[in-house]
């Protein structure tokens, strides 16, 4: 009896599924292909250094696993270029190629193009680069149905600084915000650039808001007003807070810029409106406040004398600190934002290069 019944259970077990069935168990199937030349897409550097107005190359090549071949040559090759946002949810579409066919988007038409160098180059240059063109970049590569990606960080040579409109400390919300520093001839700085310009010295004990949507501000030498003294130095977040409502200074970012600032030399002191008009009756715009940051931190620039710039501040730059010139650091000096009618100042001009 023992024998029959264990016979009976082999031969259930070797049984073919029941028709009723057969949907379910194709579901289960799995293809596996252990040998196929299976797409690798590599950027042969994570991080690429540029600057405002150069030209760059971010690199990105395709091979198959199993071939040094670039393509399979069944499948037409399509690359695809994004630049990612900082939560990784979306993404912008920058450039577009397959076959003959090439596309570029928004503020990149014009100015990219894929290098290919060689077959399996992927490679994008970027001319004429721009500060918003800071960030990451996905190069992905699709042939059939097969695909692959590499990301690679494109850094700009520049400053941070804070900065808060006339009004007072804690009066911009983020829209705001991106105006100001767009004002100045700047952008949000990012918090990677924060992040940065702290390692470098900068320590300001107001939040500010940055291009990610946080609030963050720099520590270097802990304080009480600042999170109190035994505290670590660091980047304190504030996490993130309402776009709309919600009031801040701002961080902004600048790079090098293509002309010429300087003081103007005048016999007198002018008031605000005066020293606009000096500065085009020179050939010139009264500087912005992005522009004095890149030429002190970028070019060395040093002036002792107090000057209004655009946004109708007064400040002055000074690398070499000196007796009445900033003697304990190099900084930007700021004056305030004096009455502009009856306060006398020199100024600083910008000319730019055509």
């Amino acid at each position: 009896m023992k024998s029959l019944l264990f016979l009976v259970l082999i031969s259930a077990c070797w049984a073919e599924p029941h028709p009723g069935n057969s949907s379910l168990e194709h579901e289960r199937i799995v293809h596996i292909q252990e040998n196929g030349p299976r797409l690798l897409v590599v950027a042969e550097q994570a991080k690429i250094f540029s600057h405002r107005g150069g030209n760059v190359t971010l690199p990105c090549k395709f091979y198959h696993e199993h071939t040094s071949a670039a393509g399979s040559g069944t499948h037409k090759i399509r690359v695809k270029w994004t630049k990612l946002t900082y939560d990784y949810l979306k993404e912008l579409d920058v450039f577009v190629a397959m076959g003959h066919h090439r596309k570029s988007y928004g503020g990149y038409q014009g100015r990219v193009f894929l290098r290919e160098s060689s077959e399996n180059d992927a490679s994008l240059v970027i001319s004429g680069i721009r500060l918003e063109d800071y960030g990451r970049y996905k190069c992905e590569v699709i042939e059939g149905l097969e695909d692959d990606t590499a990301v690679v960080t494109l850094n700009l040579e520049g400053v941070v600084f804070p900065y808060s409109p006339r009004l007072g400390r804690y009066n911009l919300n983020f829209h705001e915000a991106q105006r100001a520093c767009a004002e100045q001839d700047a952008v949000m700085a990012s918090f990677d650039q924060l992040y940065d310009a702290w390692r470098s010295g900068l320590d300001w004990c107001n939040a500010g808001w940055l291009s990610d949507g946080s609030v963050q501000y720099p520590i270097t030498k802990p304080r009480e007003p600042c999170g109190g003294r035994n505290t670590v130095p660091g980047v304190r977040n504030y996490g993130f807070w309402d776009k709309d409502k919600s009031r801040y200074d701002v961080f902004c970012f600048t790079s090098n810029f293509n002309g010429r600032f300087y003081y103007l030399i005048h016999p007198t002191k002018l008031t605000y409106e005066e020293a606009v008009q000096a500065c085009l009756k020179d050939g010139s715009q009264i500087a912005k406040v992005g522009q004095i940051f890149a030429a002190w931190k970028l070019l060395g620039y040093d002036r002792c004398d107090a000057g209004w710039l655009a946004d109708g501040s007064v400040r002055y730059p000074i690398s070499r600190p000196r007796k009445r010139c900033s003697p304990a650091e190099a900084a930007v000096r700021f004056v305030g934002f004096p009455d502009k009618k009856h306060k006398l100042y020199g100024v600083y001009c910008f000319r730019a290069y055509n």
